[in-house]
């Protein structure tokens, strides 16, 4: 019997094709097609920290952290997760792993995530609060939900 291997690392250049792959697969039911560009130019242009669950040698998940320190504020960002291992806890794990890691940060208060409908109820499981609805704010029929946690 062997034990596949599974871990949080950093985000690699190299992880960019299979991270976007991820995204394709959750199109439409999670994300508008028109987001794939917003995906690559945050990878390429506005990615601070992010994180891939790797399981064996595949990627199941993603997901960043962008910083405004002014604010004192940490936003939770771009979150995806293989369609075919959802709900298997690899959302809740790195979220979870996110959240751990900015509790370390003093400097941060709170910590934002921007998600939709789709998966709103998943974060108020994980301790976040509804700020705001904004319609069609991603893309038509993708609402905006703004979500806020205290830090610490």
């Amino acid at each position: 019997m062997f034990t596949i291997l599974t871990m949080i690392r950093a985000y690699k250049k190299s992880d960019r094709p299979e991270v976007i792959d991820l995204l394709r697969r959750n199109i439409p039911k999670y994300f508008d097609p028109s987001e794939e560009r917003d995906l690559e130019k945050y990878l390429d242009d506005q990615m601070e920290d992010y994180f891939v669950y790797v399981e064996g040698f595949e990627i199941l998940g993603a997901g960043g952290i962008n910083y405004f320190p002014e604010e004192k504020v940490a936003r939770i960002s771009w979150d995806i997760v293989e369609p075919n291992a959802q709900g298997k806890g690899i959302g809740r794990k790195l979220t979870q792993y996110r959240i751990n890691q900015l509790g370390e940060n003093q400097n941060i208060e709170t910590i934002i995530v921007r998600t939709s409908q789709h998966t709103f109820k998943f974060y108020e499981k994980m301790g976040f609060q509804l700020e705001k609805v904004e319609k069609d704010f991603w893309a038509k029929g993708f609402h905006l939900y703004q979500m806020t946690m205290r830090n610490h």
